[in-house]
């Protein structure tokens, strides 16, 4: 039976299937949605780089999550944008798995930064006076390498289970991207081996680092509660509300669509809560910064007074 099956060479990206009217308004809605996810990740950026008052833990660790959410978006929209003003949908196989493995290798990788910003938070608010030499450079380099490197590690094993599966085409891929869950089920052969480690990862890298988040930021929500200054309370309010927004649509969305129960109105389901990720996700994540974080913003007027001057 698999000697009569012809290898796959490409994939087709069935999207979301609409009308080429609808395709059409979404092209240019998606643009905008990237363009201005490109300058805002562009912006905290250059902020961070230019200011020297934000060469601070908390704003190094901002930094990769805006190179992170740009990368992101980078990996999956260009693809998508082209795909809504053309018919044939066709994405190589090699690209097809470079984009797996880039998605995922950028989603465990923003996991685990969220997870040393929270616990950059922790260390800031429950040890201020110890904040200095707990979260010293080369603490925070090394955690950020980290994070990194295990990024990239497991990225590279779901690619390489993936890669020994046998594929026979032409395959219509269920999804607007090369989404791992998608790709499997295309294999012609049992994936239980995949799904198991997929399922690990989401045990490892989901709801171990939200458990670890839940508990930094309960004793966080304790220390400010037992700050005397109003303004105190408000200021540590204000940084920590900002992460927990992020963790919480992040996290949120990520559990529902690998850790729900399988169907087919989930894969439909999938396509739309994946647009958060290329798209809603790396624009929210610099809004949600530089409007609730004064020090963000007095940097951005600061660097426009330069211009001006």
């Amino acid at each position: 039976m698999r000697g009569n099956q012809t290898r796959v060479t490409e994939f087709i990206l069935l999207g979301l299937q609409l009308h080429a009217e609808m395709e059409v308004f979404l092209f240019w809605i998606f643009s905008l949605f990237y363009a201005f996810s490109l300058l805002a990740n562009g912006m905290i950026l250059g902020l961070i780089w230019l200011d020297s008052r934000l060469h601070t833990p908390m704003y190094f660790f901002l930094s990769h999550l805006a190179v992170i959410d740009i990368s992101y978006a980078s990996n999956s929209v260009p693809k998508m944008l082209a795909n809504l003003g053309n018919q044939k949908k066709l994405i190589s196989f090699t690209p097809c798995i470079m984009q797996t493995f880039l998605y995922l290798n950028f989603a465990h990788t923003e996991c685990l930064i969220l997870v040393v910003m929270s616990y950059d938070r922790y260390v800031a608010i429950c040890h201020p006076l110890q904040y200095t030499v707990i979260m010293s450079w080369r603490v925070c380099t090394a955690l950020a390498v980290a994070s990194w490197a295990f990024g990239f590690v497991v990225a590279l094993v779901h690619v390489i289970l993936l890669l020994r599966l046998p594929f026979s085409g032409p395959q219509g891929v269920n999804h607007l991207f090369c989404e791992i869950l998608s790709v499997l089920k295309l294999a012609c052969a049992d994936t239980w081996i995949n799904e198991v480690v997929i399922f690990a990862a989401c045990v490892f890298l989901l709801v171990g680092p939200l458990c670890l988040m839940l508990v930094s930021y309960t004793h966080i929500l304790l220390a400010i509660l037992r700050i005397q200054s109003g303004e105190g309370r408000r200021k540590a309010f204000s940084t920590c509300s900002s992460h927990l927004c992020v963790v919480g649509f992040f996290f949120g969305i990520a559990m529902v669509v690998y850790m729900a129960p399988d169907s087919n109105q989930r894969e439909e389901q999938q396509k739309i809560l994946s647009l958060f990720y290329g798209l809603f996700n790396p624009l929210l994540n610099p809004l949600i910064y530089s409007l609730r974080n004064a020090q963000v913003k007095s940097a951005f007027y600061r660097a426009l007074q330069k211009q001006r001057a």
